[in-house]
């Protein structure tokens, strides 16, 4: 009976000491998981920020591209507008030198 009761104890003493190497194991387990995760979080977060000024230079990109093809389209206008005068005088000169020349040489 001595020797059950002493085999009982030694078998409980070996679970009790595979249950405390396995809660060491998880235990190690735990606190790398932990590590990984917020190295992870630190990770997402530089992540985040980085993103959160790329958005920033490109809704600044936007903006001066939109105010770049306005000042564009003002300039095209304006050299429009500057060649449409352009031919107005010289259509005018030339209707002047026309009635000049008719006015000197072939009214007589």
């Amino acid at each position: 009976m001595e020797d059950l009761h002493r085999q009982t104890l030694l078998e409980g003493r070996a679970a009790l000491i595979r249950t405390s190497d396995s809660l060491s194991r998880s235990k190690t387990i735990a606190i790398e998981t932990e590590e990984i995760g917020t190295a992870t979080i630190r990770d997402l977060d530089a992540q985040t920020e980085t993103l959160l000024r790329t958005r920033g230079r490109l809704v600044n990109t936007d903006y001066e591209l939109s105010r770049s093809r306005q000042l564009l389209r003002m300039a095209q206008r304006t050299l429009l507008a500057n060649k449409v005068l352009l031919i107005l005088i010289i259509i005018l000169e030339t209707c002047i030198l026309g009635t000049s020349i008719y006015l000197k040489f072939l009214r007589k």
